[in-house]
């Protein structure tokens, strides 16, 4: 498989730091609020990857941690005149709900939170002073960005440009204005934990370096999150972690693109800022799934209602694909292929091998997608009721395996209510016998009851509104 690293910019061939095995850790997001469309896009990204690596026979460790302790969670607390954490268990939970909706494969992944480590970054900051990497100021402790080796080559800018163009918290305590904080002074009023330097409580970037190398060792395959956190989070984890272990952080860094709302960044005053909750209100989340893979992830994205709507007709004529091959292989001689049949399992077969071949490149889900739908299509054309059930069977396996790597098509068939079934049995026998008019009225009632129908040749179809 080839990785665009970021680090060098250029594809490069992906080997594991053990033969077998992948270890990723991707930037998960501060636990203070609903996690909005933005959020969600490396979330399903990275899953989708994790899901590709399990699929071609890797074991995945997964790692996407929670920021539990930040400035926005402590405000929260005191406006809300609760507990730091209560605020951070409470969106960890929305989190996961959201998750679920997404189908992100939740039993294999980690997720630490950064409370959970104090400990751990309490030593790996005594290690950087050791080494004259880091120093106290009156109970603030800073990173020494003097200390670091080539400080910058991930978002390829030298420190004079750095310095110019970053956000740099100013403070005349720092030697430089570029070191950062491992360490914070506690504030009246603000949790705290005990440290070396007085009370006190960790910085952003320190989180991730110690629970990335004490979950996963000192050099990790994959390090992965939005583009918009190259600078300065994951260029300071890279200084603070090769400045200590002297061993490269990562061997592969991956950044997805930002997603506008409307042709627009998404902002609450402008209006177009959409939590996953809220979009979950007019669409199913595997709309937003399919949404989010429909593009190459590094490519920015722009959510629209229009486009999630396109997304919602074009996952509907995969789902319509399914269950023609379901209503198929009920309806089907189970018999051995004949020649012609055979034939046909060469074009499957190389549905499968362009899907991979998409996957392999970068993770190229665009171009898989359409893999899909090719499937989808052959099988439309060439599969019927005369055609044998091992061929429908070997097309419907594929179609569920490959959309099972990009976390589609999972859902069942609901059981319908027996007042709606009898409906649509009296709708279904009124036609028959031509009784158009009393056919008409039960569509309209299904309709009023939320029940859309429609007429195929595989019989009558229904879906929810």
């Amino acid at each position: 498989m080839k990785i665009y690293n970021t680090l060098t910019r250029k594809k490069e061939e992906f080997i594991p730091v053990v033969e077998g095995q992948v270890s990723m850790y991707i930037c998960g997001p501060t636990v203070y609020n609903y996690i909005h469309v933005g959020n969600a896009r490396p979330m399903v990204i990275f899953d989708t990857l994790r899901r590709f690596f399990m699929y071609r026979g890797y074991n995945v460790k997964y790692i996407s941690n929670f920021t539990d302790i930040d400035d926005r969670i402590i405000n929260r607390a005191n406006e809300e005149n609760t507990a730091f954490n209560d605020i951070s268990e409470r969106y960890i939970k929305a989190l996961m709900e959201d998750a679920k909706g997404l189908n992100i494969y939740e039993e294999k992944t980690i997720h630490p939170k950064a409370t959970e480590f104090i400990q751990p970054m309490i030593e790996f900051i005594e290690a950087l002073i050791e080494k004259g990497a880091a120093y106290n100021v009156d109970g603030n402790v800073y990173f020494n960005i003097d200390s670091a080796k080539d400080y910058g080559k991930l978002s390829k800018k030298n420190i004079e440009d750095l310095m110019s163009g970053a956000r740099i918290e100013v403070s005349e305590e720092k030697n430089n204005p570029m070191d950062f904080a491992l360490w914070k002074k506690a504030k009246e009023g603000e949790p705290y934990w005990e440290s070396p330097w007085g009370n006190g409580r960790p910085g952003w970037h320190i989180e991730c370096s110690v629970m990335s190398r004490t979950l996963l060792g000192d050099t990790i395959d994959i390090h992965a999150g939005g583009e918009d956190l190259q600078f300065p989070h994951h260029e300071n984890e890279i200084a603070q972690s090769e400045t200590l272990t002297e061993k490269p952080f990562a061997n592969y860094w991956m950044h997805n693109g930002m997603l506008n709302v409307e042709n627009q960044k998404m902002s609450k005053s402008l209006g177009n800022f959409f939590t996953v909750k809220e979009i979950a209100e007019e669409f199913d989340l595997e709309i937003l799934r399919f949404f989010l893979l429909s593009a190459h992830y590094r490519s920015p994205m722009n959510f629209t209602r229009e486009i999630m709507n396109q997304m919602e007709n074009a996952l509907e004529r995969l789902y319509n694909g399914k269950k023609n091959l379901e209503y198929l292989l009920e309806n089907t001689e189970d018999r051995e292929l004949d020649k012609e049949e055979k034939d046909l399992l060469d074009t499957i077969e190389k549905f499968k091998k362009e899907f991979i071949e998409s996957m392999e490149d970068d993770l190229n889900t665009a171009d898989a997608i359409a893999s899909l739908f090719d499937l989808v299509k052959f099988s439309n054309s060439n599969l019927n009721e005369k055609s044998s059930k091992k061929l429908i069977q070997i097309s419907y396996d594929l179609l569920l395996e490959l959309s099972d790597v990009l976390g589609i098509l999972n859902k069942k068939d609901e059981i319908l209510e027996v007042e709606i079934l009898d409906l649509i049995e009296k709708r279904t026998m009124a036609r028959k016998n031509k009784d158009f008019k009393l056919a008409d009225e039960i569509r309209d009632m299904l309709k009023e009851k939320g029940i859309v129908l429609e007429d195929t040749q595989e019989g009558v179809k229904w879906k929810r509104i």
